[in-house]
């Protein structure tokens, strides 16, 4: 355990001792700052409208704000996580430093799970960035906690898994651009493979159906937390681990 938090460590300080992190966190801010209060510009437009019309315009904050906010956080995902999981080992196998690591006495399992943390913690403060938007709801207004807070489980769980496999991409190739480009591509596949599944019946469009990592952001969306679903983004965590370990293993062997 203490392996792990050292390696942990070292990642966070190489994030934030150079101009990424803070390029993270303000860009992100940036972007989702806009989206929130473009959509609650939208929903004041269209509640004033309806108060001109003398109609009576439902209000659910939670549905019509929330779910949209969490849905466009995904869509930004597929950009953000290749920036954070680039640098994992391409930049080990271009500074020389793999072997380094491969022959050191600290476990394969130690290192990765240090390194995959590392990128988890970051994208978790970034995240916390975005929920001070929700801040202005609570002052104002009075909107249910509970379907927000699960609807950022689904979200941790969702970037969580795709560091998971773009951290194993890191680990085939030296040239940083190459692996945030292929683990690009592989998120917006898994993003794009649910939607098989909604104009297809057959039983291969179902398959990739459950196999796009969004269709199972949709009950957290909502606020309901199935098990099935966290299990799905579990399983993807640790498929990307082991793809990971088996990669640094072969590293090891060729050391």
């Amino acid at each position: 355990m203490r392996n792990i938090w050292i390696i942990c460590r070292k990642e966070l300080h190489s994030y934030f001792v150079s101009p990424i992190a803070y390029i993270l966190f303000v860009m992100f801010a940036a972007i989702f700052g806009y989206f929130f209060w473009a959509e609650l510009g939208m929903l004041n437009y269209y509640s004033n409208a309806a108060m001109m019309r003398g109609e009576v315009f439902p209000m659910n904050v939670n549905e019509q704000l929330i779910r949209g906010f969490l849905a466009n956080m995904n869509v930004v995902n597929l950009f953000y996580v290749p920036l954070i999981t680039m640098r994992l080992f391409a930049e080990e196998k271009r500074n020389g430093t793999i072997e380094l690591l491969a022959t050191s006495p600290i476990s394969d399992l130690a290192v990765i799970i240090g390194k995959w943390l590392a990128s988890v913690l970051l994208y978790a403060g970034i995240l916390f960035v975005t929920a001070l938007n929700f801040a202005f709801l609570f002052k104002y207004g009075n909107p249910d906690w509970k379907p927000m807070a699960v609807g950022y489980l689904g979200v941790w769980l969702f970037a969580a898994a795709m560091l998971a496999l773009g951290m194993f991409i890191s680990t085939l190739t030296k040239n940083q651009i190459i692996a945030g480009a292929v683990t690009f591509g592989l998120c917006l596949l898994l993003f794009v493979l649910g939607w098989a599944g909604s104009f297809e019946s057959a039983t291969w469009a179902q398959v990739l159906n459950y196999m796009g990592v969004n269709t199972h952001m949709e009950s957290f969306s909502k606020g309901v937390l199935d098990t099935k679903d966290a299990l799905y983004y579990l399983s993807v965590i640790f498929l990307g681990l082991f793809l990971t370990a088996r990669s640094l293993e072969s590293l090891r062997w060729r050391s």
